[in-house]
């Protein structure tokens, strides 16, 4: 895995890979489609679609695997893109962002998920680039949660089908963003789990729980909050490449991407008091123990009182030559223990 730190000295423009890679090889997959007809195929070297370029079609390019610096070049020089949005694309620990230029726009962005077992959150970088006729995707690893879209559109059943690039460009954008709705529910239930669980049972585990889960949403939060400028910087841009209708559905976009980050903000306010709740619980569980070992010491002061009169060494005590003495102050001891009782639970402190 290579981290930022490689990247110290190089030139601006540089292509170093920053991430995991994922598999030794990069796959790359076209659908190429029109109102009334779409072709699905792999590729198996970047030159292959250079000539989709001047297609008057429309051609979704998604690229799996971001390592292969010397494709990137390729691709780069031959849709003549920027050189800096390349190396903010294979870059993988980027924060979201978007860009435009003079005949290409560009949006980095995190596909969030969940593994199988839903205590961890799966974060992928995606990166598109929106150009005259075509699309480009870049990820990280093969598998996506595009696979429904691909379908829709093979089908011919997507609106995609009956517009342009930018309509695509803006649904890969929208599936991800809904996704989002996916993890943040998971996050609500999780914390609704816990607060149950942690008013039965408010132990260290619980404790650890809460750390974690504060954890993940911090991720969660990181990886969405700067999605915000991104739109909003689509969605004032004046570029060509979208049209009004499209810029149309950036706009409500936005709305969901604000409405996300407005309930990650509660759901973290949620987990802070879920650390209240644990802490009030621990007090309340430590003066319930405190509380019966006070009313313990109470029940047995009397009883010390007694013992410690007959425990005294006096050769004249009454009480000392009587033949059933000690059976009666075993019953003055435990009659007394019984009274205090009863009166606790009188007084409702028992």
């Amino acid at each position: 895995m290579n981290t930022t730190s490689s990247k110290i000295g190089l030139p601006p423009g540089t292509l170093v890979h920053v991430g995991t890679q994922w598999s030794d090889e990069v796959k790359i997959s076209v659908t190429d489609y029109t109102p009334t007809t779409i072709e699905e195929y792999q590729v198996n070297t970047i030159e292959e679609v250079f000539q989709l370029k001047e297609h008057t079609s429309v051609s979704w390019i998604n690229i799996d695997g971001l390592h292969d610096t010397a494709l990137i070049t390729k691709l780069s020089e031959h849709f003549e893109l920027d050189t800096l949005m390349m190396e903010d694309i294979i870059n993988t620990q980027h924060r979201p962002k978007s860009e435009g230029f003079e005949d290409h726009e560009f949006i980095t962005l995190k596909m969030l998920g969940l593994t199988a077992d839903g205590k961890s959150i799966v974060e992928e970088q995606l990166s598109i680039i929106l150009g005259k006729n075509w699309v480009i995707s870049l990820q990280e690893k093969e598998g996506d949660i595009f696979h429904e879209f691909r379908v829709r559109v093979k089908d011919g059943k997507a609106k995609a089908r009956k517009k342009g690039p930018d309509y695509l460009f803006y649904r890969l954008i929208d599936m991800v963003v809904d996704n989002y709705y996916h993890v943040t529910e998971h996050f609500g239930d999780t914390i609704e789990a816990m607060e149950e669980s942690i008013i039965a049972h408010p132990d260290r585990r619980a404790l650890i729980d809460i750390q974690q889960l504060n954890k993940k949403a911090s991720q969660f939060r990181k990886a969405i909050s700067p999605l915000r400028e991104a739109i909003l910087n689509l969605q004032k841009n004046e570029s060509e490449l979208l049209s009004e209708d499209t810029l149309r559905y950036i706009k409500d976009l936005m709305e969901h991407v604000v409405y996300i980050n407005e309930l990650i903000d509660h759901q973290k306010e949620m987990i802070g008091n879920l650390m209240d709740l644990y802490h009030s619980g621990v007090s309340y569980k430590m003066n319930q123990i405190m509380q019966l070992l006070t009313l313990v010491s109470t029940i047995f002061i009397p009883l010390t009182f007694i013992a410690g009169i007959y425990g005294m060494n006096f050769a004249y005590m009454p009480e000392l030559q009587w033949h059933w003495g000690y059976f009666g102050v075993w019953g003055l001891m435990i009659a007394v223990a019984i009274v205090m009782v009863f009166y606790f639970k009188k007084k409702k402190w028992l």
